[in-house]
């Protein structure tokens, strides 16, 4: 299966890859079936029954509206966050919804948007079934979808079956893991970064990817600077505070030796971009996917980190930080998972921490085996994280997490970098202890709000 960096890293909206971003690409999808079967003008009602971790916690992570606003033709990448809230209220008050912006049917937000708290379907914890009716409320079509983790979905087939569309092309290097991977650096004497970029040459030129990267790059820091600048309470109920403005205004109004040292001060930085970006996602603000949403705000931050107090930064080095940061991601999502939902936050946090953590590595001049070395303890140390949003949002403590993963993927680099790249623990050993490990969790730790934090803190 080849996967692309622009398969990882994808602009979208909050405040959940898997449970807004996803959905909304699969009611979009299903909305162009009925389109294209030549049945949208015979739809006079869609029912959606939401399964699993997406029942459970899809209130809280805006699925709902993710589903409605997908039904509408709008798309993540292109959607204006600002104006979703209105539509959503105006869908409710008049229970009318406009299929792909053409045919308009009714709706009956509470009664045809179904939350199943306790049931999931077999293939995936992210499922939902959607399904349209005519005026005599005979079914036209019916379709079942999984969100997958990162904003992927995949559906099932006619027979029951998840049809798994993997993309066939033929790269110029082949890897699956990260042994084969450093065994192409050495072969060819090139490294990470090198090898992905020439495999990316099969989607496009390198001029293409190079300016796809700096765009990518480009929202991230509009993401960081929104945040910065957006003040008051979070969505949701917990009556949670944004931080990141206030924190702005604090660190702007000191030099950096009014800091205890220079790079404790860096960390405050990295700690602001953090909860800027995470800010901005739980207020359901346009972010980038890296890999997931619950975990955007770590790549980003540390990407700040090397842009702003790195000596040598430059834009090819953000290039390299985001071509390194895909292979690792790529072996994460082949290997294991980047689904919450599926093997807890390790596979979120912990994946967008090794992402990170290779790439400052690689940005910096470390070797592929310093790189490998950096996104092992990166995930380690990340090892059996559960999901435990409380409230079902992605709040806390998904905030703040993002700017420990976001140090630990600094201090991961750091470590790498000071050693030779021999370690004890492969990163392919780390990745299968993650997907083994997530197997074994109890599904009240994987994003359903039915355990830990979630739990104690409401119980308190």
């Amino acid at each position: 299966m080849a996967i692309s960096l622009f398969d990882l890293f994808k602009v979208g909206i909050g405040p959940s890859s898997s449970h807004t971003v996803g959905p909304m690409v699969a009611a979009n999808q299903f909305a162009h079936q009925l389109l294209e079967r030549g049945l949208i003008d015979e739809v006079n009602r869609i029912k959606v029954d939401l399964y699993g971790s997406l029942g459970a916690t899809g209130k809280g992570h805006g699925t709902g509206t993710a589903v409605l606003m997908g039904l509408e033709g709008e798309l993540p990448e292109s959607i204006d966050p600002s104006g979703v809230n209105q539509r959503v209220q105006d869908i409710e008050q008049a229970s009318k919804l406009v299929l792909l912006s053409t045919h308009s049917i009714e709706i009956q937000v509470q009664e045809d948007l179904i939350y199943h708290r306790i049931d999931r379907l077999d293939f995936h914890a992210n499922g939902m079934v959607l399904v349209a009716f005519d005026e005599q409320q005979a079914i036209l079509h019916q379709a079942t979808f999984y969100s997958v983790g990162g904003g992927f979905i995949v559906e099932e087939d006619e027979d029951g079956k998840v049809a798994l569309v993997e993309d066939t092309t033929l790269l110029s290097y082949e890897f699956n893991d990260a042994e084969t991977l450093i065994q192409l650096c050495k072969k060819h004497d090139k490294s990470i970064a090198q090898i992905m970029l020439e495999n990316e040459q099969h989607w496009r030129s390198e001029a293409e990817i190079k300016q796809g990267i700096l765009s990518i790059w480009s929202t991230m820091k509009e993401c960081v600077q929104n945040g910065m600048q957006n003040e008051g309470i979070l969505p949701g109920g917990l009556k949670v505070k944004r931080r990141a403005a206030s924190l702005y205004q604090d660190l702007s109004s000191k030099t950096r030796m009014d800091m205890i040292t220079p790079s404790l001060g860096a960390m405050d930085w990295v700690n602001l971009y953090a909860l800027a970006v995470n800010e901005e996602n739980a207020a359901g603000g346009r972010v980038v996917t890296a890999p997931t949403n619950g975990a955007a705000g770590i790549i980003p931050a540390v990407l700040h980190y090397y842009w702003e107090f790195c000596p040598r930064s430059s834009e090819e080095g953000v290039i390299t930080f985001f071509l390194t940061a895909a292979a690792i991601g790529m072996l994460f999502k082949k290997n294991a998972s980047i689904s919450g939902a599926e093997v807890g936050c390790q596979g979120e946090v912990g994946s967008a921490c090794a992402m990170a953590a290779a790439g400052l590595a690689a940005a910096t001049g470390g070797t592929p085996e310093q790189v490998e070395n950096a996104a092992e303890i990166g995930m380690e140390h990340n090892l059996g994280l559960t999901c435990d949003p409380i409230g079902g949002l992605v709040q806390v403590p998904c905030i703040e997490r993002n700017a420990m993963g976001a140090i630990k993927a600094i201090n991961s680099a750091s470590m790498a970098l000071r050693g030779d790249g021999t370690h004890y623990v492969s990163l392919d050993k780390v990745i299968r202890t993650m997907r083994e490990t997530g197997k074994d969790m109890n599904d009240k730790y994987k994003e359903t709000s039915r355990g830990g934090l979630a739990v104690n803190v409401i119980e308190c």
